[in-house]
Order: C-alpha cells, then sequence, then structure tokens
C-alpha cells in the first residue's frame, strides 16, 4: 500500500507546550480531562475531505498547482479509491475521531445521473469497510448543488422545477450514503441558493422552494430512519450576492417562519462570520442563545480581503472566546470541530497538509484550556453578572418576568432622579480577557 504521508511513521504525538518537534501536539492531548471530559469528546475534531484531498490550490486569479500522489491516475473511480487511502492514513495519523464529506469529492460525478449514484454507492461500501477497519466516524455528509453548471442559477431556489428536482435527488442519495456510514448529522451548504438581481427574482416563491425542500428531506429521513442532526451552514457572499442563508439570524428567522426550526441545528463558520460582518463568537451566540448551535467549521477568513480564504485557525484570542460559547452550552452534541480550511497556494508539499491540522487542533486544544480557566476563575462571569444586576429585583425584575407596563414604568420614573450611566469596564475585562494563558 502507498504511504502517502510518510513524515509521520504512526500517529501524531503529544509532546507538550515546551517541544520543538513541528509534527507534534504541543496542547492537544486527546485523553486529558478538562471541566469533566476529555479533550476528545469536546473538540470532536474532523478533516474536510473537500479542501483537504480534493483542493488544487486554485483561487480567484489562478489555476490549481497542487499534484497530490493520490490524485494522479487518469480513472476518475481509481482517484477516488486512492483519495479514500491517503484520507483514511492522514486521519489514523492525526489521531482525529471524525472526517466529513460532499458527495462529489468522495466519488466523482458521473456522465449521467444513474453513473454518479453507482459511483457513489461503490465507494461508500469502501469507505465503510475503512471505517470499520480504523474506528474512525463520519461526522457528516453533504450535497454538492452549486459546483456542476446546472446549478448556475441555485439548486433549492433555481426557477427551474427540473433543477431543483434534480437537486432534490441528489441529496437523497447523499443523505442515503451518509445513514449507510453512520454519519451524526447532515449539512445542507446553501451555495448559490440566493439570487444577483432583484429584476428577474421572485424572493417570496424561492423561499417557499426551499422550505418545501427541507421539508421533502425531513419526511425523507423518517422513512428510512435517519436520526441523526440536520445542520445549516449561514454562508454570506458565497457566492452570490443576496444570500437566502446570509447569517445565524436569517437562517433562524427561515426556520422558524416555515416551521422548521425544531428539524435544525446551525453550523458556524468562522470565515463565513466575517463575511457577514460579524464577529466568530457572535454568530456562535446568536445560535447558542436560541438552543441551535450545532456544529462549527473550524477556519479563518483575511481581514483585507473580500473572499472566502478558507484558512486555518491561528487567532488564539479569537478561539477561546468562541470556546467559552461551546463550554457555556454544555458543548457540541452531535457536532463536531471541522476543519473546512486549506492550506495556502504556495504550500503544495503534502507534509504542509500535517502542519496546518497540528497547528489547528492545537490552537483549539490551548483555547479550551483557557476557556476552561476562565469559567472556572468565576471572575468573568462575575462582571457579566454584576452588570445586568438591576434586572434581578424591583423594577428590573417586573420587566423580565411581564408584569410592568409602560405605565407602570411611566409612574417609577416620575419618582426617580435622573439616572447615572455607570461604566462598560471594556478595558477591565479586555485585560482580564488578556491576562490568562
Amino acid at each position: 500500500m502507498t504511504i502517502y504521508f510518510p513524515s509521520v511513521e504512526n500517529q501524531v504525538a503529544y509532546e507538550g507546550a515546551q517541544s520543538k518537534n513541528p509534527l507534534a501536539y504541543k496542547y492537544y492531548d486527546a485523553d486529558r480531562v478538562v471541566g469533566g471530559k476529555t479533550m476528545k469528546e469536546i473538540l470532536r475534531f474532523s478533516v474536510c475531505y473537500w479542501h483537504t484531498f480534493k483542493g488544487t490550490g486554485i483561487d480567484p486569479f489562478g489555476w490549481g498547482e497542487y499534484h497530490r500522489p493520490w490524485d494522479r491516475s487518469q480513472d476518475p473511480m481509481q482517484r477516488a479509491f486512492h483519495t479514500l487511502e491517503a484520507a483514511f492514513e492522514l486521519f489514523q495519523k492525526l489521531g482525529v475521531p471524525y472526517y466529513c464529506f460532499h458527495d462529489r469529492d468522495i466519488a466523482p460525478e458521473g456522465a449521467t445521473f444513474k453513473e454518479s449514484c453507482d459511483n457513489l454507492e461503490k465507494v461508500v461500501a469502501r469507505a465503510k469497510e475503512m471505517q470499520t477497519a480504523t474506528g474512525v466516524k463520519l461526522l457528516w455528509g453533504t450535497a454538492n448543488l452549486f459546483s456542476n453548471p446546472r446549478y448556475t442559477h441555485g439548486g433549492a431556489s433555481n426557477p427551474d422545477a427540473h433543477i431543483h428536482a434534480y437537486g432534490a435527488a441528489q441529496v437523497k442519495h447523499a443523505l442515503d450514503a451518509t445513514y449507510e456510514l453512520g454519519g451524526e448529522n447532515y449539512v445542507f451548504w446553501g451555495g448559490r441558493e440566493g439570487y444577483d438581481t432583484w429584476l428577474n427574482t421572485n424572493m417570496k416563491h424561492e423561499r417557499e422552494q426551499i422550505a418545501r425542500f427541507f421539508h421533502m428531506v425531513i419526511d425523507y429521513a423518517k422513512r428510512i430512519g435517519f436520526t441523526g442532526q440536520f445542520l445549516i451552514e449561514p454562508k454570506p457572499k458565497e457566492p452570490t450576492k443576496h444570500q437566502y442563508d446570509f447569517d445565524s439570524a436569517t437562517v433562524l428567522d427561515f426556520l422558524r417562519e416555515f416551521d422548521l426550526i425544531d428539524h435544525f441545528k446551525l453550523n458556524i463558520e468562522a470565515n463565513h462570520a466575517t463575511l457577514a460582518g460579524h464577529t466568530f463568537e457572535h454568530e456562535l451566540t446568536v445560535c447558542s442563545d436560541a438552543g441551535k448551535l450545532g456544529s462549527i467549521d473550524a477556519n479563518r477568513g483575511d481581514y483585507l480581503l473580500g473572499w472566502d480564504t478558507d484558512q486555518f485557525p491561528n487567532d488564539l484570542a479569537e478561539i477561546t472566546r468562541a470556546m467559552l460559547v461551546v463550554l457555556k452550552q454544555g458543548g457540541l452534541g452531535s457536532g463536531g470541530l471541522n476543519f473546512d480550511a486549506k492550506v495556502r497556494r504556495g504550500s503544495v508539499d503534502t507534509e504542509d497538509i500535517l502542519h496546518a491540522h497540528i497547528g489547528g487542533m492545537d490552537i483549539f486544544a490551548h483555547a479550551l484550556l483557557i476557556a476552561q480557566q476562565i469559567l472556572d476563575d468565576g471572575e468573568w462571569d462575575a462582571i457579566l453578572k454584576k452588570r445586568y444586576a438591576s434586572y434581578q429585583t424591583g423594577v428590573g425584575q417586573e420587566i423580565m418576568n411581564g408584569t410592568a407596563t409602560l405605565e407602570s414604568l411611566e409612574a417609577w420614573v416620575l419618582q426617580q432622579e435622573e439616572p447615572v450611566v455607570t461604566s462598560g469596564q471594556q478595558e477591565l475585562i479586555e485585560n482580564l480577557f488578556n491576562s490568562y494563558h
């Protein structure tokens, strides 16, 4: 059998923060207990198939330049099987428990729909054998309804019912594959589910199409016995100007409007949060507060570029804030941290893939330790509670329990002196946050 990542003989080891070995974990110690659970249980790392194994280095201004050893056969199915071997080698050497894929990443699209389905079934059968042999599991599967030119005007939102139906049939088979592989979730990535100009668009109709699409999927999942969590990933500017899944608040509003809220949670990506004009922690909090934070795409964007760069995460402060949200809600349930990230265009060696994932896993492990320290210390929570303490008694309590009225508040205000603005203590709390390490 071909060895694709020879620089690691067995498995990347944890060597501690003082290690200078670039192919060792400095903070990720899978069995270390943090807040009552192991790092492996909390972080639930997953390697993505598309960027890691099918990425070519292409960007908006240049062709692909990678020449991966698993992607050289002239036979598309042989390339698929070679890629599967490389993937499971990497999963084991990194020690990650999960992976995830698009249907068209793991198996090639055929000349006909039937051929595409047959290709997927063959690769899924082999993947199932490899999962059994290695213990690696599928975090989630999804269907690619955006790359093929047929989806130029969207998948579920397409104005052509034939293409809507094609997308539905493709999702059926992707869900079948996810179910067959024991996937714990199924994700909807709405690339191209949006529009570019109002002049040729019936927004009401397209949103209703998408809702009907989701209801059909829910009904089918019940019929086949799939009990995994459905996830929707907000995707602003990717690539249409007006995306129906622009951000967390937009998606949650859509789910409530079309009686879908009980069937879905959200998969939040850091790079998409910033493209929507938000911070990563903002998007996570919007979901978490609604009880709908289900999973995370662990990456980052470049603040000087206006497109989705999908870089590996490396901002300790940002990731610490994210882990505070995750820990406060008790973890990610059946979700996980998926590295929807790609090495840079100039990182052409296969070993660069190892360095990228090791660094990403370490930054989340380090952030987890700091976040747990902040929660255990209690000072941050104390400052927050103090700031909102006026709502615990008196008129504040009446506001929150619903007994206050405009008239009662007016009567109360007339008896008081002018309110005094209290400090938000932003500098204090920022200094406190930065004091943990």
